[in-house]
């Protein structure tokens, strides 16, 4: 008897085994990387954004009935730790694709990991043209607009101030490079009258902000572009709040209006910047009325625009995986060319000649109300109108 029952017990538990590996076969799963540790201000709310997306696909009955799970690794800031992290991802974990990274040089460095190894790669928030044109590969998706998109947003407000003096002040690596690149050319194609009297650049995270604000205003600008975010960029405004630097002079500014970073400014705000952003709060639309509802239900908490970037990753995901029925990357690829899905922000696509999506941006001006910044005088501007043309971007594009 008692060795009839160790059978039987042997069996139910083969059993359940069985059952459990499938049900775990039935997953899909999806690894992200991210500089959580280095950057919290974005990435906090950057990853509650996805954890929202991955309980809402679940909710309505995961990828084609499997459960879909992200398994997420931090970065630390270091090309060659998410390099490490996406080989864990892939070769550990089994994941179908790679999504995530934050700054630039990250992006690139997983992207050419992807391109390597073949491996499907959405990239969520590095913003270097480089990501989708010079360093492009087939395996690399990028959501978010690119430094050129929010350049072509900015210059349409800059070129028409009447300043001809500008300097520029950007963090010095891929990402500060390519944005201030970028907005010099456009801007001098619809202004030639322009000069660019001083350029500086401190090193990411760690800037000495009185010799910068120093250094500008001996250049005499009548203008400014700034691309300090973050730290930087509160250091940036206290120090040139305090030496006048801003005072009777244009500022155009990428990222400030995004809360993670306006938000810190407090009532040191300055006012009249032409940024970028996400002004959450008068957003009038279906879509972003839905995402906010449920953002604010589960967190208590209002969205930056991390939120933003993360929820809309994960849904770019699950809907590419949908539709490919295959975790096959050749598969994948065909899916995301060219596939349409809603967003926060209204319907969104991924270009087929350069797979960036066609994710807009809101412009405006900061301002201050209740001792707080905000976004003021702010439209959305649709990825999809700031781009290149196709034979531009062939150009700018190797082949495959």
């Amino acid at each position: 008897m008692r060795a009839r029952n160790y059978f039987v017990g042997a069996a139910f538990a083969l059993l359940a085994g069985g059952m459990a590996h499938s049900a775990m076969a039935q997953d899909i799963k999806i690894g992200e990387i991210n500089s959580y540790s280095l950057l919290p201000a974005f990435t906090e709310p950057y990853r509650k954004g996805w954890q929202l997306a991955v309980e809402e696909i679940n909710a309505a009955g995961g990828i084609n009935g499997k459960k879909l799970v992200v398994v997420s690794k931090d970065d630390g800031g270091k090309p060659a730790d998410a390099q490490t992290a996406a080989n864990e991802l892939v070769s550990s974990e089994g994941v179908a694709m790679l999504t995530g990274t934050f700054l630039s040089n990250i992006g690139l460095a997983v992207s050419d990991f992807a391109n390597q190894k073949k491996v499907f790669f959405l990239a969520a928030e590095p913003l270097t043209d480089a990501v989708t044109w010079s360093k492009g590969n087939k395996y690399t998706f990028r959501l978010r607009p690119s430094n050129y998109m929010q350049a072509a947003m900015l210059v349409e407000a800059a070129s028409k101030l009447p300043a001809k003096r500008w300097a520029t002040i950007a963090p010095n690596y891929e990402y500060g490079q390519s944005a201030v690149a970028v907005f010099k050319k456009l801007m001098s194609e619809k202004r030639p009258d322009i000069q660019w009297v001083d350029e500086q650049w401190p090193p990411q995270g760690k800037i000495d902000a009185g010799p910068v604000v120093q250094a500008v205003a001996a250049a005499n600008p009548e203008a400014i572009l700034n691309v300090a975010f973050g730290a930087d960029l509160v250091k940036l405004v206290r120090e040139g709040n305090t030496r006048g630097l801003f005072k009777g002079r244009e500022v155009v500014s990428f990222l400030t209006g995004e809360p993670e970073y306006l938000d810190p400014l407090k009532d040191e705000t300055p006012e009249g910047w032409i940024v970028t952003g996400y002004p959450w709060y008068s957003i009038k639309t279906p879509e972003h009325d839905a995402f906010l509802k449920a953002y604010q239900a589960k967190y208590n908490d209002y969205p930056r625009l991390g939120s933003i970037v993360g929820y809309q990753t994960i849904k770019s995901a699950a809907a590419i995986l949908a539709k490919a029925g295959s975790t096959d990357p050749e598969k994948l690829i065909a899916a995301a060319e060219g596939l349409s899905m809603p967003s926060p922000f209204g319907e969104i696509t991924f270009r087929k000649i350069d797979h960036q999506s066609t994710l807009g941006a809101y412009v405006g001006k900061t301002a201050l109300k209740d001792g707080k910044g905000v976004m003021v005088d702010s439209s959305y501007k649709k990825g999809a109108d700031y781009l290149p043309s196709d034979a531009e971007v062939e150009k700018l594009r190797p082949k495959d």
